[in-house]
């Protein structure tokens, strides 16, 4: 059974044993995928009121928009945990031979470049949303405005929360081109998404 299939206490209850994972990059997703349900339903609470209907169109497009990332990031906490357990194995490789070390030690490069990759897809999906629900203040239900600044507060969350996943691995990765190409990558989205998920946040903060 995949994390997104738990129940949400046993998913919890996971979260807080001494396994490994899921762990953090799992919070991260989790937290995306609540951003996206969050503004999916502030979608769903505006779609056929008369007071938004010049904005029918694109309130369904959103819903629908919401829906796939929403399906996108619980994907993206599978597959942390995927490339989680892959890198713990890539470590118990045997390394007693010059041959088994260097075979270890590409595979556990291997392994880093697809745990960086991971939070990065993830960091890349909080920015898809978040541009979402950076058009949708002033479109959508004001009864639910609280909901939608509790979107933009959870997808800035699950950027935060990725990058970190990414920055601890990227001490560890030798090719220091490509960790400089996946830090420059990373800090840009970073920004991208803190600075609307934050103007999100006062904008509706202000209409209280």
């Amino acid at each position: 059974m995949g994390l997104s299939e738990l129940s949400v206490h046993s998913f919890f209850e996971l979260l807080g044993s001494d396994a490994a994972a899921p762990g953090g990059g799992a919070a991260a997703a989790l937290a995306g995928s609540l951003g996206s349900s969050l503004a999916e339903m502030v979608f769903a609470l505006t779609s056929f009121r008369k007071q938004y209907a010049q904005f029918q169109e694109e309130t369904e497009a959103g819903m629908a928009h919401c829906a796939a990332l929403r399906t996108a990031f619980l994907a993206a906490m599978e597959r942390d945990a995927e490339v989680f357990h892959g890198f713990s194995a890539a470590l118990k490789l045997p390394k007693q031979t010059d041959r088994e070390k260097d075979i270890r030690s590409v595979a556990i490069q291997d392994a880093l470049n697809a745990c960086i990759e991971s939070p990065l897809h993830m960091m890349e999906l909080s920015y898809e949303a978040i541009r979402l629900v950076m058009n949708m203040p002033g479109k959508t239900n004001f009864s639910a405005a609280s909901d939608l600044g509790v979107a933009a507060l959870m997808l800035g969350a699950a950027v935060q929360s990725a990058w970190l996943n990414v920055r601890i691995n990227l001490s560890m990765l030798k090719d220091r081109e490509k960790a400089a190409a996946y830090r420059a990558r990373g800090e840009d989205l970073l920004k991208r998404t803190l600075d609307i998920s934050n103007a999100v946040y006062e904008q509706i903060l202000s209409e209280l």
